[in-house]
C-alpha cells in the first residue's frame, strides 16, 4: 500500500497506481533537496556524511557537489538562481555566488552565534527566511557545542538588510517552513510539538498571527520536519509514516507512505510533479496529481 486515505480529496492528489522507486541510496542521513527548474538538477544534503550530492536525470547515481559542506541541511534557490544553504557546523547560512564563492548571509545575532541554521526559503521580494533549531549542535547530525542564544526561532533576511532578525521566538524546535503560492500565509513546523503553525504574511513582508494550523499524527517514523505547498494551496509536510498532505484549511488528506523515515522532499520534473524524498538513507520518487510550488 502507498496511501493512507483520511478524506476523499487526497483521490485528487494521488497518482492510484503508482509506486514509490529508490532513486538512490546509501546516505549517512539525507536533507534539504533543492530542484533547480531551469538547469533540471537535484541538489541534496547527507547532513551526517558532510557532503552535497546533485543528480540529473539520466544519472546513474547522484556526484559529490561540496564536500565538506559544514554539515549543510536545507537548501533553496532564490529568484537568480543562487543556491542557498543552511551549515549546522558553522552556524552560517550561505549563498553560492555565479564565480563559484561563497557568501555569508547569515551567522551571528549581535555578538552571540546562531544555533545551527535547519530549512531555508526565499520569497519573490528575495526575503530570505529560515529556522534555527539546536539540532546542528549534537552530535551526528552537526557538531557539538554549547549554545549561545537563548530560543530558537525563525528569522528573515530582508533585501536590503545586512544581517537576519528574528521574527519568532517561541518555538521548541522550528524546522520546516514554507508558504503558499501567492505568498500570502507562511507555515511553520514545530518538530516536539508535533504541529505546523500558520502566519498571515503581508506583500511588506511583515507577519501575524502564528496559530496552529495543523498537527501531525499518525503510526509509523517521521516527524514534522520538511514542508513545502502546492500550486493549490495544500500544505505538504513529513510526519509519522512518510509525506502528510493538509487541505488549505487545515483538514489531513492523507499520506504517501515512504519506506523509510522521511526528513523532507520537493517537487521536480519540468511539470514538478515527481514526487522526490530525502528518506534517512535513501531518496525515493513517486509520480502525484498535484504541482509543486516553484523555487523561482
Amino acid at each position: 500500500m502507498q496511501y493512507d486515505i483520511r478524506h476523499p480529496d487526497f483521490e485528487a492528489v494521488i497518482v492510484p497506481d503508482a509506486t514509490v522507486s529508490q532513486l538512490a541510496t546509501g546516505y549517512e542521513f539525507v536533507e534539504g533537496p533543492a530542484w533547480h527548474p531551469t538547469e533540471g538538477h537535484l541538489t541534496v544534503s547527507d547532513i551526517a556524511g558532510n557532503a552535497m550530492y546533485r543528480w540529473r536525470p539520466g544519472d546513474a547515481a547522484p556526484s559529490v557537489f561540496r564536500q565538506p559542506s559544514h554539515k549543510a541541511n536545507g537548501n533553496t534557490y532564490d529568484a537568480a538562481g543562487r543556491l542557498l544553504t543552511c551549515e549546522h557546523a558553522t552556524s552560517r547560512v550561505v549563498r553560492l555566488e555565479a564565480d563559484g564563492s561563497l557568501s555569508v548571509l547569515a551567522s551571528h545575532f549581535g555578538d552571540k552565534e546562531l544555533n545551527a541554521p535547519n530549512d531555508i526559503i526565499v520569497t519573490r521580494d528575495g526575503t530570505i527566511w529560515f529556522s534555527d533549531p539546536l539540532a546542528g549542535r549534537k552530535p551526528f547530525f552537526g557538531v557539538e557545542r554549547d549554545q549561545d542564544l537563548d530560543f530558537q526561532g525563525v528569522w528573515r533576511i530582508r533585501p536590503e538588510a545586512k544581517t537576519a532578525e528574528p521574527v519568532a521566538r517561541d518555538y521548541e524546535l522550528p524546522n520546516g517552513l514554507c508558504t503558499n503560492a501567492e505568498e500570502t500565509a507562511l507555515y511553520v513546523n514545530d518538530t516536539l510539538r508535533k504541529h505546523i503553525r500558520r502566519y498571515d504574511l503581508t506583500a511588506d513582508g511583515e507577519i501575524s498571527g502564528g496559530a496552529v494550523f495543523a498537527e501531525l499524527t499518525g503510526a509509523g517514523e517521521g516527524v514534522a520536519d520538511g514542508m513545502k505547498c502546492d500550486t493549490e494551496g495544500r500544505v505538504w509536510c513529513t510526519g509519522p509514516g512518510g509525506v502528510q498532505v493538509f487541505s488549505p484549511d487545515g483538514v489531513s488528506l492523507g499520506v504517501i507512505l515512504i519506506p523509510e523515515k522521511t526528513a523532507n522532499f520537493t517537487w521536480m520534473g519540468a511539470d514538478r510533479r515527481t514526487l522526490v524524498t530525502t528518506s534517512s538513507t535513501s531518496l525515493y520518487t513517486i509520480p502525484v496529481n498535484a504541482t509543486g510550488h516553484h523555487l523561482f
